[in-house]
């Protein structure tokens, strides 16, 4: 039995495949990853539930991590995952010095992690994330979390849980930024707007497209660059040529994270026409990179600098026109909230 040191079991529907896969919920491997960093006597023991699309046992930056490759799988699949993962998570239990299970999303992680941690009386938390607190999951009913169990990842996302579920998420705990990741120096602003995200009708990067349309009709050499993947993009690609926006608007496709945030040390502008964030924490790392971020989505109730919250597509417009007409835009770093003090917060509630 390994008991010499503390283990913290992490439960995840995915997780990344590699140490190279950094496109994969890049906050929560960059959390985990950080976190042990700080505590290196800590052990930490991933499940992935449904990514990556292998199953087995595998090291990632010193952590072990067990991939059920679940692939999204309903019916008798889902419950044999179940199966799988509770038969793992006991023989962990059994042979680590286990004090607490932490589940991203109020999901099927939550609720597994709900019945280890009673079965064998440890603490166990959920971070609620951001679509999971939508009136609709249909897997709260089924856990009924308890407010003391639940992390809203923003102000808004526990006002969000309160008005659908009528619990309050008796902890919040913003995402902690890790500046290690970003590029040194902060170098020419050569893209006037920047997106980046899911291509999916969530994130509304019509209105982007429509946009980049209005402004170019007087200002013919805007420079803009979409990063990301999704369902919308050849509707989006169809609106590019709609507009003859060939030469203005770049639609690179996937990047791995270091370098989006490369483009955003390059962009005066980030916008983010998403209609529902938990958090947004892309917007997060442009303000870092120095860039104005114009958004519909206001997750905490203070302000960040350079953050310019909007609720509608005319005062979106008329915000970046008047950003862009700017002589001195100003291009200093903003933190929102250190990866330290995150990760310092979740372990504080074990102890």
């Amino acid at each position: 039995m390994k008991r010499d040191r503390k283990t913290l079991i992490i439960l995840i529907p995915g997780f990344p495949k590699n140490e190279q896969d950094s496109t994969c919920v890049p906050f929560p491997q960059s959390f985990i990853k950080n976190l042990k960093q700080a505590n290196p006597s800590l052990e930490i023991i991933v499940l992935a539930f449904q990514y990556p699309f292998t199953a087995g046992e595998y090291i990632w930056h010193g952590v072990p991590v067990y991939g059920f490759n679940g692939r999204n799988r309903g019916k008798i699949h889902r419950l044999l995952l179940w199966k799988s993962v509770w038969k793992r998570l006991r023989k962990i239990i059994r042979e680590e010095a286990v004090f607490g299970i932490l589940s991203f999303w109020v999901g099927e992680c939550a609720l597994i992690a709900k019945y280890a941690a009673k079965k064998h009386r440890l603490r166990s938390f959920t971070w609620v994330m951001g679509q999971d607190a939508k009136k609709d999951n249909r897997y709260i009913p089924f856990i009924k979390p308890k407010s003391d169990s639940l992390i809203a990842l923003s102000d808004f996302i526990s006002e969000e849980y309160f008005r659908n579920h009528q619990v309050k998420p008796a902890h919040t705990i913003a995402p902690g930024l890790d500046i290690t990741l970003f590029p040194a120096g902060n170098g020419d602003r050569d893209i006037d707007i920047l997106g980046a995200g899911s291509l999916i009708p969530l994130k509304q990067y019509d209105q982007f497209v429509k946009l980049v349309a209005s402004i170019a009709t007087s200002r013919p050499g805007i420079r803009t660059v979409i990063c990301g993947e999704g369902p919308e993009r050849t509707k989006l690609e169809q609106l590019v040529r709609k507009y003859g926006l060939d030469e203005q608007i770049d639609m690179v496709g996937e990047l791995e994270h270091e370098k989006v945030l490369a483009f955003m040390q390059r962009s005066k502008i980030f916008l983010h026409p998403s209609s529902y964030e938990g958090f947004g924490m892309v917007c997060a790392e442009a303000l870092y990179a120095g860039a104005a971020v114009v958004s519909y989505c206001k997750p905490m109730h203070i302000h960040f600098d350079h953050q310019y919250i909007i609720k509608s597509e005319a005062e979106m417009e008329m915000k970046v026109r008047e950003l862009l007409n700017l002589e001195n835009l100003d291009h200093g770093r903003v933190l929102t909230f250190p990866m330290e003090e995150c990760c310092r917060q979740i372990l504080a509630l074990y102890t």
